[in-house]
């Protein structure tokens, strides 16, 4: 399995969208530059009344099919 390792920092009010069912994904930038874009459903579980904030390691199948999001 491949995994990527990312920081993701998104206010309260970035995440509103997502909750108004007006986004569905989000899109991180690497450390090497390159952007990711999955579902938040992935990482629903890291919000906070903060939002989310953290490092975060994705991880992929061989059919690049999304298996899971780990707090690192």
């Amino acid at each position: 399995m491949k995994s990527i390792d990312f920081t993701l920092r998104l206010t309260p009010e970035q995440l509103l969208p997502f909750y108004r069912g007006e986004a569905k994904s989000v899109i991180a930038r690497l450390d090497d530059g390159r952007t990711l874009q999955f579902p938040l459903t992935a990482i629903r579980r890291f919000v906070t009344p903060e939002g989310i904030h953290g490092r975060f390691r994705i991880t992929f199948d061989e059919h690049q099919k999304l298996v899971g999001v780990d707090r690192i």
